[in-house]
């Protein structure tokens, strides 16, 4: 029993630096996936364009490339970057655009009629946006934020490959060193658990922002 529970504080500690990465990746992917997906829908076809080619990269390449890459070639060029930074950097940019492409397909299924009628009576194109969109937006892209979210969770063991003592890689340390797969079957409990929680917490959003369906 004490081994059993020496093995999960050392993984516990691992799980630490996995919900780290999973808090800041998702509170800075959030706001860039929206204001990427404004981009998106620009009428200045520059940033347009820049952005369709942004989302295309990120969603077009592996994200262990993006984190290696990030890791490895940014220091060619002089940009050297400390381990979690440069994990931070990878999973953020490639999670807004996943997050862009959901905020664009929210927006675009508002319809058009809203935008004409805030338009005709003098609304500012941004209160339009905060006041009547988004609200409505935010309940349409609830499932599918919520989907990528535990997707989130998961991928953060990517960061195994960059010697970083997240819950996986502490879990595959203590097996190797102990001969025991009791330490994967605490980091499975440790991710279901993980998952659990937000699966709950979306399904509380949507039912708070469903009473407001018409």
């Amino acid at each position: 029993m004490d081994k059993f529970f020496d093995m999960t504080v050392l993984i516990a500690q691992g799980a630490a630096v996995t919900l780290e990465i999973f808090v800041v990746t998702l509170i800075l992917s959030l706001p860039i996936g929206a204001l990427a997906a404004l981009g998106r829908l620009s009428t200045f076809k520059p940033l347009r364009y820049i952005m369709e080619f942004y989302v295309w990269i990120m969603r077009g390449t592996p994200l262990m490339l993006q984190l290696l890459f990030v890791y490895f070639a940014l220091p060619m060029i002089g940009l050297k970057l400390p381990d979690i930074a440069a994990a931070l950097l990878a999973f953020t940019l490639n999670y807004a655009a996943y997050f862009a492409e959901i905020f664009r397909a929210g927006i675009q299924a508002i319809p058009r009629g809203q935008f004409e009628a805030a338009r005709v009576l003098g609304l500012p194109h941004w209160h339009t946006m905060k006041r009547i969109v988004f609200p409505q937006v935010l309940r349409i892209v609830l499932p599918p934020i919520s989907n990528e979210t535990i997707n989130l969770v998961k991928d953060t063991s990517l960061i195994y490959i960059l010697a970083m003592n997240d819950l996986l890689r502490v879990a595959r340390t203590i097996v190797q060193r102990e001969f025991d797969m009791t330490p994967f079957v605490i980091a499975g409990i440790f991710y279901l658990t993980m998952t659990a929680v937000l699966t709950w917490a979306f399904k509380q959003l949507e039912a708070h922002y469903g009473k407001y369906d018409a």
